[in-house]
Parts: structure tokens; C-alpha cells; sequence
């Protein structure tokens, strides 16, 4: 812990000291993870493959499927891994100072390190995962099946830009509230319940407007966001209004997040 503590207090400036501060504290949180477990990276993709695996059997063998594109594996991870990079920094919020409270009170490094660190190391792991989708697309089309990669592959860095951005500013409302409402974790859990189904995952926005529901599924930030990713093999899936409204969205939450984070982090500083 010294060691850590002594890395952290080293005189730097600005941009650099955070900087390197993140790339610590990343890194440790990673090997941590991953040297305290025998399969290591592949658990970076199990879960996502496990429900992948539930929802194609559901809907492709048990009920006749009337959403999503073909190959709907594709179609399932291209939503299902992002989706695991939100809900596991989001979930991770909740304990992000509880969990670091001596390191935390011991350090002077900007304390949006310590969510900043949480969705960089979710990304990480979500970055680990992609040669996994990229493989059951290459799989697919030796099996002759319809798809193939868009121009449109190019937008995938926005979309990884939009949402960390968004993480980041839900991070910074959620890690400090949470430590004065302790039934927010719990209610976060439940929330995200809610996105899940609430979010174009297991199927897309264009399959909601038969309903006249794709101009309120918008609102969702993540809408806009999945779309750009499954826009690499589904074209059609991407709805520039969607995207626009993400985009403003996710600047909202981040004003949001870091008024939140600067008016309570002295409080938490004293309480935990």
C-alpha cells in the first residue's frame, strides 16, 4: 500500500500526473482481477457469451424471432458487450469509494480518478472482447450467411468516445451519492434491470417502429450508441437521430455528474 500511496504523491502536473495516476490504478485493478483467476480473460467474455447463448436459443429455437438481423449472434454480442462495459463500471460505481476509502483519503490526486479508472478498466476488458464478436462474424460468413463489414465500422470510435463520456458522468453522480444513500446501490442494481430491456439489445430501434415507440426509445442514450456499434455489420441500425440525441444526453449527464461530484466529494471525504 505504501508503494501505491507513494507512486500516487509524486509531484506532477496537470494532465500527466492524471494521467499516469489512471494508468495505475487501471492496471492494478486489472491484474488483481486476473491474476486471482485461473481462466483470466476468457471470464472478459464468458458472461456476454452466456447470455448471448440464452437469448439466440430463446429466440431462434424456442419462439419464432421477429426481431434483430440475420446472424442474430452477431446481432446479440454487437449489443451485448458494450452493454457489459456500462453495466459493470456503472455497478462498480456504487463501491468505488467504499471500496479504496484508506488509499482515497491518503492520496491528493483528483478523486474523478477513481471513477475514471472504473470505466477505463471496463473498457479495457470490453476492447478484450471484441476479436470475440469479430470471430463469430468471420464464422458466419464461412457459413454463408448475409453480412459483412460497413464503411460505417469507421464510427466505432465515437461510439466507445460517447460512451465513456456517458459512464463517466453517471459514475460521478452515483460514487459520491451513494455513500450518504446507501439503498442507491440497490436501486441502481433495479435500474439497470430496467435499461436492459429498455435498451436496444436483443433487438434494434428499427423494430420498434411498427409501435411508434423508436422516437421515445431514442431518448435512451444508449440507443444512439449501440446503434453506431452494430452499424459495422447492420447498416440499417444506424439512426443519426438517435446519435444526435445521445450525444446531447451524454453531455447533460456529464454537466450533471461533475456539479454532483465537485458539490458532495468534500462531504464524502469526511464520511467514509
Amino acid at each position: 500500500m505504501s508503494t501505491e500511496t507513494d507512486a500516487f504523491a509524486r509531484p506532477r502536473t496537470g494532465v500527466r500526473r492524471y494521467a499516469r495516476s489512471l494508468w495505475l490504478l487501471t492496471t492494478r485493478d486489472l491484474k488483481v482481477r486476473y491474476s486471482t483467476s485461473f481462466l483470466g480473460y476468457v471470464w472478459s467474455v464468458l458472461d456476454p457469451l452466456v447470455m448471448a447463448g440464452i437469448y439466440f436459443f430463446v429466440f431462434t429455437l424456442v419462439f419464432q424471432r421477429s426481431v434483430g438481423n440475420e446472424p442474430y449472434i452477431v446481432f446479440l454480442l454487437s449489443g451485448l458487450l458494450p452493454w457489459m462495459w456500462f453495466t459493470g463500471a456503472i455497478s462498480d460505481s456504487t463501491v468505488a469509494f467504499a471500496r479504496e476509502a484508506k488509499l482515497i483519503r491518503s492520496t491528493t490526486i483528483p478523486r474523478t480518478i477513481w471513477v475514471a479508472r472504473l470505466v477505463l478498466s471496463k473498457g479495457i476488458e470490453f476492447a478484450f472482447s471484441l476479436p470475440v464478436l469479430a470471430g463469430f462474424a468471420i464464422g458466419a460468413a464461412l457459413l454463408g450467411l448475409p453480412i459483412a463489414l460497413h464503411p460505417e465500422a469507421a464510427l466505432f470510435p465515437l461510439a466507445i468516445v460517447m460512451q465513456a463520456t456517458l459512464i463517466f458522468g453517471i459514475g460521478l453522480t452515483v460514487a459520491p451519492l451513494v455513500v450518504f444513500f446507501r439503498d442507491l446501490e440497490r436501486a441502481t442494481k433495479l435500474v439497470l434491470r430496467f435499461m436492459f430491456y429498455a435498451s436496444p439489445i436483443i433487438y434494434g430501434l428499427p423494430d420498434l417502429a411498427p409501435l411508434g415507440l423508436e422516437g421515445w426509445a431514442a431518448l435512451n442514450p444508449l440507443s444512439g450508441i449501440f446503434g453506431i456499434y452494430r452499424a459495422a455489420f447492420f447498416p440499417e441500425q444506424l439512426d443519426w437521430f438517435a446519435v444526435g440525441v445521445s450525444g446531447g444526453v451524454t453531455l447533460v449527464v456529464l454537466v450533471i455528474g461533475i456539479l454532483v461530484f465537485r458539490r458532495t466529494i468534500r462531504p464524502v471525504l469526511k464520511e467514509i
